[in-house]
């Protein structure tokens, strides 16, 4: 079965590119990069990088949740924020972790020169694992 690419009702839809893909049922996910963007487009947060980390891992929900997956279903995320400041990249960890809670996949945490959208400070992409519907359960 080819991937199938599943856009995600609740964010921005003039993107240009799916929110997710599923590569196989009960298989793996694959999420675009999550932005702190809402529904028209506009980043969310201003320059505060923990309320754009709130709404990036909002946004991550969704686009998971359109494809069959949960936060706790991620085997792999990697996780963007504009700065080269560690202090800046840690505000960012702090809330990506707690809202992964007890589930801990392997992440990357990295500082960038620049994002996609203006003022965007924070992405995040993620690799989850939806298991078959006869394993479900």
């Amino acid at each position: 079965m080819p991937a199938h690419f599943v856009g995600a009702d609740g964010l921005y839809q003039q993107a240009g590119y799916a929110y997710a893909a599923i590569a196989a049922p009960g298989s793996l996910v694959f999420a675009a990069g999550a932005c702190p963007i809402d529904e028209t487009g506009q980043v969310v947060g201003g320059a505060d990088y923990a309320a754009q980390a709130r709404q990036t891992v909002a946004n991550l929900v969704t686009a998971l949740a359109a494809a069959g997956a949960g936060l706790a279903d991620v085997v792999k995320t990697t996780i963007y924020v504009v700065s080269a400041n560690q202090a800046d990249l840690g505000a960012v960890w702090d809330v990506v972790h707690a809202d992964f809670a007890d589930h801990e996949p392997p992440s990357t945490l990295l500082g960038v020169s620049v994002l996609g959208y203006t003022g965007q400070l924070v992405e995040i992409e993620a690799i989850a694992r939806v298991p078959a519907a006869d394993q479900a359960g």
